[in-house]
């Protein structure tokens, strides 16, 4: 019998919420001791709720999860019957909800030393595309050839389908033409994880499924490699998975028994669904304390080629037509794609001091990639996303952006700490050109973001946009490290129509090609940044329109290497127009007779009507390895109208001091 108790919890929510006498139903970890009125799983807790709610009530009730490991045999769905449930962990106790499923019965392989099998008959009947692997809760690599580095195309991949890739001699083998051994390339800013159809060792050419993207394979020696192949498991900790007979190999690390320790491989896609219905939403759903962890990832038959940000991949705690909800003090952990999916007719969340760490793909994602201005039932908007840490993204998509906005709006990103990433830190908007769309008054501000790109991918930034955004305001963010593959390595990025943009008292430093970029866009304002010691180049700007492309002005720049001005400065004041600015180059200091602002000299550049009002002098940083920091006091900087915030401390704020 189940045994239900009361108690009394004031909640401050979204929604209105006030003290009430709540219902709580306690679960227990799997297999762990079951206590007096305790469930044995979520599943029987969430039954029991639902067999005492009133039809279309939504008061608070609560179920808590005791410490210890929860297996999930499915996603947890949750609907609009479900509104006002509080889905917690135990005070005191760190309860994790798994979505995989222990692998056990190993024995070792014989004439391998070190490599241990056990056979997965779902995997065998096909019930189970196993893709993940955890010892102890931590990731184990997918054998990966060559281990280290690269392989390298000889040759641009065509313009055929399906596509040709010429290798070297010797990196491939006819051997991975066979089910389960998939080529993962990198290129510009996406990736391809594809089947090899055919390997031919005389031509020197492997046949991959996809038709060909000019904007993005024109890529001489673009790179590779190879996951999932048995010859691959040459390095501890690799292991592999055979689809036809369901066998998992596994080069334990030394010392390691499988069967003597916590060997799990990710099941579930989704570990929780929160679904309401257009007209119908859930409402006031509250989720605490609790760490959500193993999720697996798909790829279909013919792979999988993502467009940018990998955007079809969603993410293992999704939510569609769910109003007024919370997410809090959570851990996303060891999930194959997203962490959080807030995807069409979600609205008012508040997702706060939140941990997402070694995700498949990126953290979080708002709105939706598809429809541009949703009706109001199933627009996106309004959320909170604030003092969260995500770190360790991209570790199986490496397009993949730390927080990406699609087609939302009114929504406030602060206070966040995102770092160690191979693409975009936050990325706002979905739309190519001026066409407008449901993104826009989004606040982006107070966050730290850092350690972008590492030399993986292309064309990023710390903070991305793209097409018209009126109300948008990005500010008071510190944006270091940004480091591209190839080019576009940038801090602050208004790409492909960008327009209406505020970009104020950011801080843009260590970028590999500009602290700000401009590729094209309308009326945007870039005002008391510091743009300090980035590597080629401090200002881009692509694309020479008719319209005022942006106005850049009372801003602190400071260089040590490459350029000032990169790409395309042509134009007039009323095409672009810098003012009130100051300037210093650290290596030719005061010789203002040798500073070149593109092609011009400090007059040429000034007669055309640019910077008339600027200055050059050293602005007297406090720490110029900490830029940030700011200024000595009495530095010219204030001559030119900067007016520095105060930007420390940085990323998520102490508990005590965060508000919604």
């Amino acid at each position: 019998m189940l045994l239900l108790f009361r108690a009394c919890l004031v909640g401050v929510f979204v929604g209105v919420w006030f003290a009430s006498a709540q219902s709580i139903w306690v679960v227990a970890p799997t297999g762990g001791p079951v206590g007096p009125g305790e469930n044995t799983s979520l599943t029987e807790a969430l039954a029991a709720f639902r067999s005492t709610r009133v039809k279309g009530s939504i008061d608070p009730a609560v179920i808590e999860l005791r410490g210890g490991t929860h297996f999930l045999p499915e996603t947890l769905v949750l609907g609009p019957r479900d509104s006002g449930l509080i889905l917690r962990a135990r005070q005191g106790e760190t309860p994790i909800v798994s979505g995989a499923r222990r692998l056990e019965r190993w024995s070792p392989v014989s004439g391998q030393p070190g490599v241990w099998e056990t056979q997965v008959l779902d995997v065998r009947n096909g019930r189970w595309d196993l893709r993940q692997l955890y010892l102890d809760g931590h990731r184990q690599r997918r054998a990966r050839t060559p281990n280290d580095g690269f392989f390298r195309a000889t040759g641009r991949l065509g313009t055929n389908s399906p596509i040709v890739l010429p290798f070297r001699a010797g990196d491939l083998s006819t051997n991975w033409a066979r089910p389960g051994v998939e080529l993962v390339m990198l290129m510009k800013w996406t990736d391809l994880r594809v089947p090899l159809k055919a390997v031919d060792v005389e031509k020197l050419e492997v046949t991959i499924p996809g038709g060909p993207r000019p904007y993005w394979m024109d890529e001489s020696d673009a790179r590779y490699w190879v996951e999932n192949s048995l010859e691959g498991l040459d390095q501890e900790g690799e292991w592999a998975v055979e689809p036809a007979s369901g066998v998992v190999r596994w080069r334990a690390p030394i010392g390691v028994d499988p069967n003597l320790r916590r060997v799990t491989a990710a099941r579930l896609l989704e570990l929780v669904r929160v679904s309401g219905e257009e007209g119908n939403p859930v409402r006031q759903l509250r989720f605490e304390g609790i760490t959500w962890a193993e999720s697996d990832y798909r790829v279909p038959p013919d792979g999988l080629i993502s467009p940018q940000a990998a955007a079809p991949i969603g993410g293992a705690w999704k939510a569609e037509f769910a109003v007024n909800c919370r997410v809090e003090s959570c851990r996303f952990v060891n999930l194959g794609g997203y962490g959080l999916e807030l995807a069409r007719g979600c609205q008012n969340w508040i997702v706060q001091g939140n941990e997402f760490r070694e995700l498949g793909a990126g953290g979080i994602r708002l709105g939706e990639p598809g429809e541009a201005n949703p009706p109001s039932q199933r627009a996106n908007h309004g959320h909170q996303v604030t003092d969260n840490r995500l770190l360790g993204l991209g570790r199986i998509f490496a397009p993949a952006v730390g927080v990406i906005v699609f087609h939302s709006g009114s929504n406030r990103i602060a206070f966040n700490h995102i770092s160690d990433l191979y693409y975009t830190g936050i990325s706002v908007g979905w739309n190519w050109g001026y066409q407008e769309t449901a993104c826009r008054a989004n606040v982006i501000e107070n966050n730290l973001v850092e350690h972008v790109g590492q030399g993986r991918l292309s064309d990023m930034g710390g903070i991305y946009t793209l097409g018209p955004q009126p109300g948008t305001v990005i500010r008071n963010n510190v944006f270091r490290d940004i480091v591209s593959y190839g080019y576009g390595g940038w801090g602050l990025y208004t790409d492909e129509g960008s327009t209406g943009i505020l970009l104020e008292n950011n801080v843009a430093t260590g970028c590999k090609s500009a602290g700000f970029h401009q590729h094209y866009g309308r009326d945007n304002v870039v005002r008391f940044n510091l743009l300090a010691f980035n590597q080629e180049h401090e200002l881009m700007r692509t694309r020479e329109e008719p319209h005022r492309s942006f106005w850049f002005t009372n801003n602190v720049v400071i260089w040590d290497s490459g350029d000032l001005l990169g790409s395309n400065w042509g134009g007039t004041p009323e095409q672009f127009l810098l003012d009130h600015n100051l300037y210093f180059d650290t290596r030719l200091g005061g010789d203002f007779a040798q500073y070149r602002f593109g092609k011009d000299s400090w007059r040429q550049w000034q007669a055309r009507g640019q910077d008339r009002h600027s200055r050059l002098a050293d602005p007297q940083l406090l720490d110029p390895k900490r830029p940030e920091l700011g200024f000595r006091s009495g530095s010219p900087a204030e001559q030119v109208g900067f007016r520095p915030e105060r930007l420390l401390p940085l990323g998520p704020r102490p508990a005590a001091e965060r508000k919604p």
